[in-house]
């Protein structure tokens, strides 16, 4: 399993929402991921790994294992947490240029927007761009 599709994770997921037309199915199943968040095994909550720009507490952040990123993150907010359970679960073993490299029009391609509030959208592209600011640490 490990060759894996470069990106398969998260085209996966935005498949999945793409395929709902309910906004409240695509908002249950951001919740659902975030109660499946593993709390992080490290001290993550440092103002390092702290995403700005978002409404509720965001941390994020990337350990590079065999050339693949492996993340860890915490929301106190449900939402924010689901929203940061499906950037981790899509970017998961990816490598650093792949992160560095995704196109943010994915986040379009979700649908979420119609289920989000404006914060909470701005908040999620600012997940993203945390995540590939980290990985482009590891370039």
């Amino acid at each position: 399993m490990e060759n894996k599709e470069k990106g398969d994770n998260l085209s996966k997921l935005v498949e999945k929402l793409k395929k709902s037309e309910d906004p409240k199915r695509k908002y249950e199943f951001i919740l659902w991921l975030g109660k499946k968040l593993k709390e992080p095994e490290s001290q993550i909550l440092v103002e390092e790994n702290k995403v700005k720009g978002c409404v509720s507490e965001v941390f994020v952040k990337a350990n590079l294992k065999r050339g693949k990123l492996f993340w860890e993150g915490y929301s106190d907010a449900l939402i924010t947490k689901g929203l940061l359970a499906f950037l981790i679960n899509g970017l998961n073993e990816l490598t650093p240029i792949e992160v560095v490299k995704i196109n943010k029009k994915f986040i379009e391609d979700t649908g979420l927007k119609a289920s989000l509030t404006p914060s909470r959208s701005n908040g999620f592209l600012n997940i993203l761009l945390k995540m590939q600011s980290q990985a482009s640490e590891f370039l």
